[in-house]
């Protein structure tokens, strides 16, 4: 095992990796930028390094400050966290050549994955279950409704370099067809530098169901349960809990079963998260599920993974990163309970627009079941220079019941004065109907919202 790790992130994933880190023994070196100086993350590190002004691209996407601050500071490793420059393969392979233990899948696993195109027809090739779809990128908006007339009304058309719910637009009609092509190729050539995009058959009513995986340093590739995500608004997810209430025996050994293939495929190593879209039997039309994309990193959702199954996703990845074991027997692992987690933004909780401002009171809840992973305090300031999470409140129950019995005990207790929050929206979710019968989809939060 290395002695010392940079935690190339902010907030609260460097905070959650920092207090695995330190509990290890390991040195702990937190970077951050001039703005997030007073964050919890950085006063609990070891040692800390200012990279940069607030704009990401000049400190936490700054792969040459970053580099430097590893140097500075003679870090052995570096966990990317998630967002910023867990996905970036220059960054991966740049930390390789300088000597470093990089925390995470091999460079050419992330490039693999990183393209949509290339990894639909990879994992096609594996074996695993993609949605009907364009092999090549789509070049004119007529090649685009050729295919949507080959699969049928409605598609959704996706940028190939696109993730995190951005770059794509469903089309319902041919109509649609010429201005949203031309929305998202244009969206995903200013943002992701590549107008590169796909068209693949839509599923209006699905769930959004994700298998954890964990990439052993002997090449074997363990499937560690699902999550269901399909609590979401503008594509992103607000929700996570697990086992998804949607899934049966059977399918959810399919599920892993395509998981473990999809690691296979590019001989994963490390934690890194396998997403499918679940559509539930209709009347003569069995379930099915198909492959969505592969996320080359931590998930922020990892915790309720960890409630369940008794055991710290990051110092597993530390252990594989060093060449370890996991630091537990897969074999004697066992699904305990239910667990439920809530992203606690700083937004609207109507129309989730970005709330942010300085943090007068903080309160958060406790009690049995109950994690907050929290990445800000009272006294500390949500600036709107990054995204909105502020905390992730986890609850585990020996049942569904309980979780969600938890969960509003939870909501109820935690207090946010200053920015904007969206407790209220989870009060709500939890009381609904739909969410506690376990049968909605990733429509919910736009019914509730009507």
């Amino acid at each position: 095992m290395f002695d010392s790790l940079l935690v190339a992130n902010r907030g609260e994933i460097a905070r959650r990796v920092i207090r695995t880190a330190k509990a290890m023994g390991l040195r702990t070196i937190a970077v951050h930028s001039d703005v997030d100086a007073d964050l919890p993350f950085v006063t609990e590190a070891d040692e800390a390094v200012l990279i940069g002004p607030a704009n990401p691209a000049e400190s936490y996407r700054n792969v040459d400050a970053v580099l430097a601050a590893a140097r500075e500071t003679g870090a052995a490793a570096v966990h990317p966290g998630y967002g910023f420059l867990s996905e970036n393969t220059d960054f991966a392979r740049r930390v390789v050549e300088a000597g470093l233990v990089w925390v995470g899948p091999s460079p050419e696993a992330i490039t693999a994955m990183g393209d949509k195109i290339a990894a639909r027809n990879l994992m096609s090739a594996a074996g695993v279950p993609v949605a009907p779809g364009t092999e090549d990128p789509v070049t004119s908006a007529e090649a685009a409704s050729a295919a949507a007339a080959e699969f049928g009304y409605p598609v959704i058309i996706k940028a190939s370099a696109g993730g995190g719910g951005m770059g794509m637009a469903v089309v319902t009609d041919p109509g649609q067809m010429a201005v949203e092509y031309e929305k998202v190729t244009g969206f995903a050539g200013r943002l992701f530098g590549d107008p590169s995009v796909f068209v693949e058959r839509y599923y209006p009513r699905v769930r959004h169901v994700e298998v954890q995986i964990l990439g052993l340093a002997d090449g074997t590739v363990l499937a560690l349960g699902e999550r269901d995500c399909s609590v979401q608004r503008r594509n992103q997810k607000v929700a996570e809990e697990t086992p998804s209430p949607a899934l049966d025996a059977p399918m959810r050994e399919r599920m892993l079963a395509a998981a473990r293939l999809a690691g296979e495929a590019v001989s994963y190593q490390g934690a890194g998260t396998v997403e499918f879209l679940f559509s539930p039997a209709d009347g003569d039309r069995p379930a099915e599920f198909f492959f969505l994309e592969m996320n080359t990193r931590l998930q922020v959702e990892h915790p309720i993974t960890e409630e369940v199954l008794g055991i710290d996703l990051v110092e597993a990845q530390l252990r594989v990163a060093a060449g370890e074991d996991p630091g537990f027997d897969p074999a004697a692992l066992q699904v305990t309970g239910h667990a439920i987690e809530l992203r606690i933004n700083a937004e609207d909780p109507k129309r989730f627009l970005p709330g942010p401002g300085a943090i007068r009171e903080w309160v958060e809840p406790s009690g049995p079941g109950v994690r907050v992973d929290a990445g800000y305090a009272a006294g500390t300031t949500v600036t709107p220079a990054y995204d909105s999470l502020m905390a992730k409140l986890v609850v585990h129950g020996a049942d569904r019941a309980q979780a969600l019995e938890r969960a509003r005990a939870a909501v109820a207790g935690f207090t946010v004065v200053g920015p904007k929050s969206n407790l209220p929206f989870h009060a709500e979710l939890l009381d609904h109907p739909e969410f506690v019968s376990g049968e909605y989809d990733t429509g919910i939060v736009g019914r509730m919202r009507g």
